[in-house]
């Protein structure tokens, strides 16, 4: 999506001259391990409606590596909901909603409605014990077409066991629920379906071992890198993880070298003041050096990697430590 959007967005008049018609396109699914991107899916849509694709064609989906199909926006439902949270409160895994435009507000879209036969709870993922509606877990799920384990050859099934075969601590205790690793919550909606119903909505995060632990508080590495890319039209791409506690920002640069120097005070200031957090390390790449996976997911672990080798060959690295 992201691919069409930047490469045929000056192209649509072009494509229509060709005979290009999008409009007997009636389910195009966007299939992600990760929180929706709103703005991605809104302008995917918006570009191509002139080529007679229908907003409403276009829905989201989430399921991971446990299950395949957990919820879908699908055609026959309403719009997807977007709620807005208190960025402050989840950085504690508390969900507090608030009013569009409201100070350290973060817009959630919905991953869509949980489909027939699926069972969703929210646990802790320490504990293991089920979470209130007001609460941020890793969510669990139940179905018959949930993956009954990993394959591989080296003979350590046992070790992702509990991926699979998880049970609460307390409460339905019977029940066996695979652990999707991705924090998120339910909400329950106001709209109605086709056929009537009001039907909860799943609200996903982000990864549980990709979130970092600073200062006693959970950040998700997506909201920082958000910050980070409207600072500047030339970066283009931007990653963060966490290294010996300190936080490591990696931004790709479209422009001269000599710009890479500039971009240092808008990335430790902008994190500062969205996020309270001080940056250890700003590192400024050349543009493809995020890893991207196959579902377009930066691999933000191989990058840590890379950097910890020396192997990103960095345009400018800024040391505040």
């Amino acid at each position: 999506m992201e691919l069409c959007t930047k490469g045929l967005g000056l192209q649509t008049d072009s494509l229509k001259a060709r005979g290009l018609d999008l409009s007997r396109v009636r389910t195009c699914v966007v299939v992600a391990e990760e929180r929706p991107r709103t703005a991605l899916t809104q302008s995917f849509s918006k570009l191509f409606k002139d080529l007679g694709l229908h907003p409403r064609a276009v829905s989201t989906s989430f399921g991971c590596r446990v299950n395949l199909a957990i919820c879908l926006q699908g055609t026959s439902g309403p719009d997807p909901t977007t709620v807005f949270v208190d960025m402050r409160a989840l950085r504690h895994d508390r969900v507090r909603l608030v009013e569009r435009g409201s100070p350290h507000s973060l817009p959630l879209m919905e991953s869509g409605k949980i489909l027939p036969g699926v069972r969703i709870i929210i646990a802790n993922p320490e504990t293991k014990g089920p979470m209130g509606e007001s609460h941020l877990g890793e969510i669990w799920v139940q179905s018959g077409h949930n993956s009954s384990g990993y394959f591989t050859v080296y003979g350590d099934e046992a070790l992702q066991s509990d991926h699979f075969n998880s049970r609460l601590s307390f409460g339905d205790t019977q029940t066996l629920w695979a652990r999707t690793g991705y924090l998120g919550f339910l909400r329950r909606t106001e709209l109605t379906d086709a056929s009537g119903e009001r039907h909860d909505a799943l609200y996903v995060v982000g990864a549980l071992e990709e979130a970092m632990e600073l200062r006693g508080m959970r950040y998700h590495p997506i909201d920082i890198e958000t910050s980070v890319i409207r600072t500047h039209k030339s970066i283009t791409e931007c990653a963060v993880f966490t290294w010996t506690n300190l936080l490591v920002v990696v931004v790709e640069l479209d422009g001269s070298e000599h710009e890479a120097l500039d971009l240092v005070p808008l990335v430790t200031n902008v994190v500062l003041e969205e996020h309270y957090l001080i940056v250890g390390v700003v590192v400024v790449v050349d543009i493809g050096v995020i890893p991207i996976n196959s579902r377009g997911e930066k691999q933000r672990m191989h990058l840590r990697d890379g950097f910890l080798a020396d192997q990103l060959d960095p345009i400018y690295v800024a040391y505040n430590m």
